[in-house]
């Protein structure tokens, strides 16, 4: 019997080959843990502290997660993002599977139609903001105007406790469609016409079609959209900002927008990164339960 072949290593040309692997890695690995895991972890130690970045931090244990569980703010801000997620996250999933499907079709006007589904993920969040901020205006905004057709009163949707996170999570359901749409006309492509022309020939109506054929063949990338799209609607920020700033009275705050205020306002980084990791102990959660979910149903 051959022998086993054996490896050499500690040659000149090993020891050469495994530091230009090490360097290539290093241009990923060093400015990842100097931007992304330093920051994590020194972010963690600050939520134990008093600190208002001037001075040393003062250890204070707990009371900081202490005071985020009696905060009233807090809580309103975590109770919105989940009011944004049952908004945010079916509106995204359902419109962008639709929008799928037309242009997967390929009906009249369908290239427009793509490149329109798509353009929201190339603007900037601010851009899409100071938009809906006009389109949503009260008195002069484009979607009050066509509402007035059918008869509506003028909705207050970025000045009234009742409308504020609608008007945000719709501007939101906007920007977000254009990954959910080019995932799931990915998905759409993949399916082998054989069986949706099998579905036809028997008679299959479109809902059937939808549900037997399509939905089947698109469930893994549809775990996907909804992860994807609960973890971005978790860490909204940017529209909240621009339209509403949190208001009128909190009732479109988010977690993020929070943090933001009580860190970068109010200078109290210690309480703000509590409010952080609280904030990551959720996605992680909600995001396992999620997959666990899925998984159980497969």
């Amino acid at each position: 019997m051959a022998a086993p072949a054996t490896v050499i290593r500690g040659s000149a040309t090993g020891r050469k080959m495994d530091g230009v692997g090490y360097l290539f890695v290093a241009f990923f690995a060093v400015p990842f843990l100097i931007f992304n895991i330093l920051p994590v972890l020194f972010g963690a130690y600050v939520a134990f502290t008093e600190w208002s970045i001037i001075g040393t931090p003062n250890w204070v244990a707990l009371d900081n997660f202490r005071e985020a569980f009696g905060d009233e703010w807090a809580r309103l801000a975590f109770w919105n993002i989940l009011f944004y997620g049952l908004i945010i996250v079916p509106g995204v999933t359902v419109v962008g599977l639709f929008a799928a499907l037309f242009v997967n079709k390929r009906y009249p006007f369908y290239a427009f139609a793509r490149t329109m589904f798509f353009a929201p993920t190339v603007v900037s969040a601010t851009v899409i903001g100071l938009v809906w901020v006009w389109m949503l205006d009260t008195q002069f905004g484009l979607v009050n105007q066509y509402l007035g057709f059918f008869g509506v009163s003028p909705i207050p949707w970025l000045t009234s406790i009742e409308w504020s996170l609608i008007g945000v999570s719709i501007a939101s359901i906007w920007w977000d469609l254009g990954l959910a749409f080019v995932l799931f006309l990915a998905a759409l492509q993949d399916i082998p016409r054989e069986l949706t022309e099998a579905a036809v020939v028997d008679g299959a109506t479109r809902p059937q079609r939808l549900r037997y054929v399509i939905l089947p063949h698109v469930r893994a990338v549809l775990s996907m959209v909804i992860t994807l799209q609960l973890i971005s609607t978790l860490r909204i920020f940017s529209q909240v900002y621009v339209m509403t700033n949190g208001g009128p009275a909190g009732s479109s705050s988010s977690p993020i927008h929070y943090i933001y205020s009580v860190a970068i306002v109010r200078m109290e980084f210690g309480y703000a990164s509590a409010v952080a990791i609280m904030l990551f102990a959720v996605i992680v959660v909600l995001t396992i339960a999620h997959r666990l979910l899925l998984r159980e149903r497969a």
